[in-house]
């Protein structure tokens, strides 16, 4: 029992497959709820970072401990640096000025260093991670989402139309108790018809509903489109 705990940190073929069946295992149990989620990284992804980041580092120890060259530490250095390009894919800016993908990057990055982790042996640290991880991206997620709802901070998205007259649309909005905090004029996605766009920052006065909110906004006449962003 006592030579197989001592074993497991060394490269053998016994870590070789418990190192890289744990990276699988656990790279995909994050990777699981991206997918269900609906982002462009999910299950393969998450897997094959973690993998590629084990296999990076067990051979960075293989060659250490087999020929005693190199420095072990080395290429846990480089995937670190080098896993920003991978996370960076996924982060976009929509034409709202909506910046998605945020949360994908860090958990590709912290899925890689899981990886690493799993590749040098340290498994109660990878495990214990993935539990974090997973916690972060599930329950966080869902906490988030609540405080948002309760935030009296609105961006919003609002389209015009071509006799929309911006000012008195304005004036109605403050007319709700809304206080506008800032405003960028940007070019229509949506509606055809729409000559202008903007994005508005609005302070709600009071704990209002912000699906009522938009819904108000919508129904203003001149208003082509708003939505929440």
């Amino acid at each position: 029992m006592f030579d197989f705990f001592d074993n497991i940190t060394t490269i053998n073929d016994t870590t070789v497959v418990l190192r890289l069946s744990l990276a699988v295992i656990l790279g995909g149990a994050i990777g699981l709820e991206r997918g269900r989620a609906g982002r462009p990284a999910g299950l393969r992804t998450h897997i094959l970072v973690c993998l590629g980041s084990t296999l990076a580092i067990m051979t960075n120890q293989y060659a250490f401990q087999e020929f005693n060259i190199g420095d072990p530490t080395r290429m846990a250095a480089q995937v670190i640096s080098g896993i920003g390009f991978l996370g960076a894919g996924t982060i976009i800016v929509t034409g709202r000025h909506q910046v998605k993908g945020l949360t994908t990057a860090a958990g590709l990055w912290a899925t890689a260093c899981m990886g690493l982790a799993i590749g040098i042996g340290f498994y109660k640290a990878a495990i214990f991670s993935c539990i974090l991880i997973a916690f972060t991206t599930i329950v966080l997620h869902r906490l988030d989402n609540f405080m948002l709802s309760k935030s009296k901070i609105l961006d919003i998205y609002i389209e015009f139309g071509n006799s929309a007259s911006i000012t008195t649309i304005l004036d109605a909005i403050k007319a709700y108790s809304i206080q506008i905090d800032s405003i960028e004029i940007v070019k229509p996605s949506y509606v055809s018809g729409a000559t202008i766009a903007a994005i508005m920052t609005l302070h709600l006065k009071e704990k209002k509903m912000r699906l009522d909110v938009v819904a108000k906004i919508c129904s203003l006449e001149g208003v082509e489109f708003a939505e929440e962003i």
